[in-house]
């Protein structure tokens, strides 16, 4: 299935879950013991209303009214044994973490969704307070925890995520993972430029992902693509501060999945370290990336606008040094303009053993603080059309 299908299939299942849902009957978490008062663990009331929700037959709407609702802990919401196919959170509050970062800290995720179908958020705030983790991690201390993601879907269908806004999340923000028709659309993220792998939107091993007019401030990327993910389309997205919209990193991995069938359009980057970037790792793998276009991007002061990166190493520390095994091809980048914050606006840097073939450049125009713009490439294939600037090395 192409991308063009993908978006279709997501946009009709979603418009038809609104008009199911309008119908549902509501829980109301309040009706369960929660507080909205910020102050009083309202944990126990969420996962009751959780579980009514998924005892029903029907179309079921759990609503969060007005007020910040206390989470301190991590909650799972399992849909392997739930009736209804149609649950929708109303989120008209804030949910907000402890401020003891350890709490939180020790989980993998704070509220994450596993096996269900049919679930949509619409609207709310995620405020997991990690600014307090940030600092632990980069005062280099000793003990810190590594962190939860703020919100993650895993194995799951038929997924909406509208309105959101996530703050401060302590590691990812937002996670697909093994999902199926996702359909992701005017969420905002927002952390400090400086806050350690708080990824705005990561999706890996899923297809059919949708995300739509979204803005994305944070300290990593803003939107990152794993391995296995098939069919995404991603189109009015604002990134920076951040490290741009990333494929990878891949070849973590041995045997590992591919990335395909990609589209990015109408992207805006300002002040972000990379804009659109493809990156593994300098080791043997089975992974590849194919089937990718990245169209009418607007670059400010991006310190790398275009760049694929297969000697990818953070750090230079304990770099593997041999030759990256994912095979990179048939990439499009059309129509991207803008400034660089740096002299060499393109950077093509592939596998010696696996050249990148297929790369094109249409309608390029990349500047730097009014002087010349450089290009360099290291083993890729491709060839330009129209006016592409800086001139190119393929």
């Amino acid at each position: 299935m192409n991308v063009t299908n993908c978006l279709y299939r997501v946009v009709i299942l979603m418009i038809l879950q609104s008009l199911v849902a309008e119908s549902a009957f509501i829980y109301n978490v309040l009706s369960f013991g929660a507080k909205p008062n910020g102050a009083t663990d309202s944990t126990q009331a969420f996962v009751d209303a959780w579980s009514a929700a998924c005892a029903s037959n029907d179309s079921t709407t759990i609503s969060v009214p007005k007020g910040r609702y206390l989470l301190p802990s991590a909650i799972k919401f399992r849909g392997d044994k739930c009736k209804t196919l149609d649950i929708t959170f109303q989120i008209d509050g804030t949910l907000i973490a402890s401020s003891d970062y350890r709490i939180l800290g020790q989980a993998n995720n704070w509220l994450s969704f596993e096996r269900v179908t049919g679930v949509s958020i619409i609207g709310g705030t995620l405020d997991a307070k990690g600014t307090a983790l940030w600092a632990c991690k980069l005062a280099a201390s000793t003990g810190c925890p590594n962190g939860a993601t703020s919100l993650r879907f895993t194995n799951s269908k038929n997924i909406s995520i509208n309105g959101l806004t996530s703050l401060n999340s302590q590691m990812f923000h937002i996670v697909i993972n093994g999902c199926q028709d996702v359909y992701i659309r005017g969420v905002k993220v927002n952390a400090a430029g400086n806050s350690p792998n708080t990824d705005g939107i990561h999706v890996q091993l899923s297809r059919n992902v949708a995300i739509f007019n979204t803005s994305i401030k944070t300290g990593d990327d803003c939107v990152s693509i794993g391995p296995g993910m098939k069919d995404l389309w991603v189109e009015q997205i604002s990134c920076g501060p951040g490290h741009g919209i990333s494929i990878g990193s891949l070849a973590k991995d041995l045997e590992e999945e591919g990335v395909q069938n990609v589209t990015v359009r109408n992207a805006n980057f300002k002040g972000t370290q990379n804009g659109l970037r493809i990156k593994s790792w300098p080791r043997p793998s089975s992974g590849f990336v194919q089937g990718v276009q990245f169209i009418d991007a607007v670059m400010l002061n991006v310190q790398n606008p275009i760049v694929i990166d297969q000697n990818y190493c953070p750090g230079n520390i304990n770099c593997p040094a041999q030759a990256s095994g994912v095979k990179i091809s048939d990439v499009l980048y059309r129509n991207i303009q803008g400034t660089s914050g740096r002299a060499v606006a393109i950077k093509f840097d592939c596998s010696a053993t696996n050249p990148c073939s297929g790369i094109r450049l249409e309608n390029v125009s990349l500047t730097y603080r009014n002087q010349v713009v450089q290009s360099h490439c290291t083993n890729v294939n491709g060839n330009t059309s129209g006016i592409v600037q800086p001139n190119s090395c393929l």
